[in-house]
């Protein structure tokens, strides 16, 4: 997969929105990979891994998010099930996961519903291990501070307002993955 190409697709190149696309992209696709590198045993899958990061948030242009340049019309929560179409369109279903199931630690299906989120009423939780992974890097950066990096104490200070189920899936990943 040429994930540039996709992403060129739909974005300019040089505008800002592409720019912080892929500096976050990148920042979350190194951090995953460090997770593989540390984690032979795994077994993880090196490149999808790096193109699912690279593409993980592809759908952002379609929402409304004007602090980090998107001016579409959906809902930003929704950019992953967004990008998630956008793959599967493209011929990539294994990306289109990653992409619709990598929002805080993943939605549970009950979740949606409880919150009224606009979203499908599916577990949309990650279960590959690559999957994992890059939700797990994911969580560590932000589109709107490019080349932060956030502590494992910042994301779990965050996760306490996303409850048990959240808080308990990082405290599993920062064993499994740190």
């Amino acid at each position: 997969m040429d994930y540039l190409q996709i992403i060129e697709k739909h974005y300019r190149k040089g505008s800002g929105l592409y720019d912080i696309l892929l500096g976050h992209s990148a920042e979350v696709a190194r951090k995953a990979l460090e997770v593989a590198a540390r984690h032979p045993e795994l077994d993880i899958d090196r490149r999808f891994l790096e193109e699912a990061a690279m593409v993980h948030d592809i759908g952002i242009f379609k929402t409304r998010a004007p602090s980090i340049q998107c001016h579409g019309e959906e809902p930003y929560l929704r950019h992953g099930v967004l990008g998630a179409e956008l793959m599967r369109r493209e011929g990539y279903p294994a990306h289109a996961r990653v992409c619709e199931r990598h929002t805080g630690t993943g939605l549970t299906k009950e979740e949606i519903a409880a919150q009224q989120l606009p979203l499908p009423h599916i577990d949309l939780v990650p279960e590959s291990v690559e999957e994992q992974v890059i939700c797990f890097a994911d969580c560590f950066f932000s589109k709107t501070k490019l080349g932060v990096e956030k502590t494992v104490e910042d994301v779990r200070r965050k996760m306490q307002g996303f409850g048990d189920r959240s808080r308990g899936q990082f405290d599993a990943w920062c064993a499994a993955f740190l």
